[in-house]
């Protein structure tokens, strides 16, 4: 099911939670609500489940009109950050509770809750624990519950709120990749809140960038990380460095590197940004390569098969950091405190009014 969101808007007094918002959500997707904390993700989810009223703005599941229509009868599934298991239940108990409460016409019979309320617990791999309480287990298996719980009423849209977000951090990836799994066996339209921007790049068909009730940036993960909008889209998501530029004629130079900024052609003599990740970063031990700019090693950080460099040049504005493969970072020789030289392989070039070139 298809989910329209038409110029929403809404405000708790002065504070703007959801500026103007229109997004259309693709049937059977599974798209991420990406951004800060108080930039109006979860405000819009609660808007789309119906569990907050828009002041402005209306909200269409595939074509029907739902704004004024009781979160009840939306046949939307909901899975909270904390849970929200009934303790005194079993987990059989938990996951049949929605099946239950319904009017007595459309109740399932015993028989059809239980064989339905199994099914759900094998395909979230947890069919063991029917009989078990919440206390007994796991934060991880919890969620796996109040996942199929959620499924349990057979949702036409199905919406988490920051999931994983209670979970330390090996769970967590270990139940986003399930989550994409599970996805991709019952294509439910699913929208998922987080501000982990991992999370939302592994995860997700597409990712809504949001910041200050707005939407900054809606594509695809690969468009929103390698093509991103703007500054704040290129900040939030990963590690960034920004250097001094000078733009000439469709050329940005940073220092003696000149990089192609084909959408600044005609440009003159313009003062502006460029952004480039650690990985795009280009080390050498000497100064025997073109348009290299010199630097100086302030800290070395290994991490696993990874090396982390944090370098000092004037171009930048702060420290440069650079990542490279550990066996690169050894045929370097490179020491804390000695010299390096570096070289941006690509660059994203902002201007002040945030107009945009790819480099």
């Amino acid at each position: 099911m298809s989910i329209e969101i038409d110029h929403v808007n809404k405000h708790f007094g002065h504070f703007i939670a959801v500026d103007n918002v229109s997004l259309t959500f693709r049937d059977g997707d599974l798209t991420a609500l990406l951004g800060p904390s108080g930039s109006g993700k979860t405000t819009l989810l609660r808007v789309i489940a119906g569990l907050e009223q828009p002041d402005t703005g209306r909200i269409r599941f595939h074509g029907e009109d739902t704004t004024d229509l009781h979160v009840s009868k939306r046949s939307v599934g909901f899975v909270f950050q904390h849970y929200a298991l009934f303790k005194h239940m079993t987990v059989f108990q938990n996951v049949a509770y929605g099946l239950t409460v319904k009017p007595r016409r459309q109740r399932p019979s015993k028989a059809e809750i239980m064989h339905k309320v199994m099914e759900l617990l094998e395909l979230v791999q947890l069919d063991w624990t029917a009989h078990r309480y919440p206390h007994q287990l796991s934060g991880g298996q919890r969620q796996r519950i109040a996942l199929a719980r959620a499924l349990a009423v057979e949702p036409k849209v199905l919406l988490l709120d920051e999931p994983f977000g209670a979970l330390d951090a090996k769970v967590r990836a270990e139940l986003r990749r399930w989550l994409r799994r599970l996805h991709d066996e019952i294509h439910v339209t699913s929208v998922f809140v987080t501000h982990d921007q991992e999370e939302a790049l592994e995860v997700s068909d597409r990712v809504v960038v949001m910041n200050r009730g707005r939407v900054e940036q809606d594509g695809s993960p690969e468009e929103v990380y390698d093509h991103p909008d703007n500054p704040f889209v290129y900040q939030f998501l990963g590690n960034v460095n920004l250097f001094h530029a000078r733009i000439n004629d469709g050329v940005a130079r940073i220092g003696d590197v000149a990089l192609p900024a084909p959408e600044y052609e005609g440009y003159r003599d313009e003062q502006g940004q460029a952004y480039v990740r650690p990985h795009e970063i280009e080390v050498f031990a000497d100064h025997y390569h073109d348009g290299a700019l010199h630097s100086r090693v302030e800290l070395i950080s290994v991490v696993g098969p990874t090396v982390r460099l944090e370098l000092r040049t004037d171009n930048s504005e702060g420290l440069v950091h650079a990542e490279l493969p550990k066996h690169r970072f050894r045929e370097l020789g490179l020491i804390q405190g000695g010299d390096a030289w570096i070289r941006p392989l690509h660059s994203r070039v902002f201007l002040p009014d945030s107009r945009v070139a790819n480099g």
